[in-house]
């Protein structure tokens, strides 16, 4: 049992046979208990009714190996049964609901694959920084040519970015040089999304890696 104290109330937590009890007591003036509330554990929602929980006596009936067509419901049952298969209601609100003969374990797997795929499309693009002077030598600008390309090797792009200290805004021409040679460089991993671009003190460009070839 667990006991939580919170303001005027005292919750005690119980779990015993898959089910969770919470009781909660509020002493009044008198000292007496105010309330004892119970509440059962709510199961898990299934994705899909299956089999013998679909409700609907008549039903449409799609698959592989099957006639595709509307059925009463212990027909649609019987044809799953028969090819050792599942009946799963896959359009609850189309009118009969649509139920696919498959196999459950695998239809899940599938659509979890789907979803998984769909979600590694639309994630988030990451973006990584490197920063440079407008007279950085040889050493150092090969030291983050390096960087840069692990980086887009790596599916990310790169915000590459020249900043002018003080009066070294003079050589922003110089600035923009560097940047196209750092582009230049790495042709070969990546492509330029955003020309070099003078913002204030710091003059900006975007790499994007370029899509492996199918």
């Amino acid at each position: 049992m667990k006991i939580c104290i919170f303001k005027k109330y005292i919750i005690f937590i119980h779990q015993q046979e898959g089910v969770i009890t919470i009781a909660t007591t509020n002493y009044s003036s008198s000292g007496g208990p105010h309330q004892d509330r119970r509440f059962p554990r709510r199961d898990k929602e299934e994705l899909h009714k299956i089999n013998e929980k679909i409700k609907s006596p008549v039903v449409r009936v799609v698959g592989e190996n099957i006639e595709p067509g509307i059925y009463n419901f212990k027909e649609a049952l019987t044809m799953a049964e028969n090819l050792e298969l599942d009946l799963v209601e896959i359009s609850p609100t189309a009118n009969p609901p649509v139920c696919r003969i498959v196999d459950y374990k695998k239809f899940l797997y599938e659509l979890k694959k789907k979803q998984k795929e769909i979600k590694a499309k639309t994630a988030k693009v990451v973006v990584k920084e490197i920063r440079m002077g407008p007279q950085t030598d040889e050493h150092d600008f090969n030291f983050k040519l390096k960087h840069a390309r692990s980086f887009l090797q790596e599916g990310a792009k790169v915000k590459v970015e020249v900043f002018f200290r003080g009066r070294s805004i003079v050589y922003k021409d110089q600035g923009e040089i560097i940047l196209l040679k750092f582009a230049q460089e790495l042709m070969e991993f990546g492509k330029v999304e955003k020309l070099p671009l003078l913002e204030g003190k710091r003059m900006i460009m975007i790499i994007a890696p370029k899509k492996a070839a199918v």
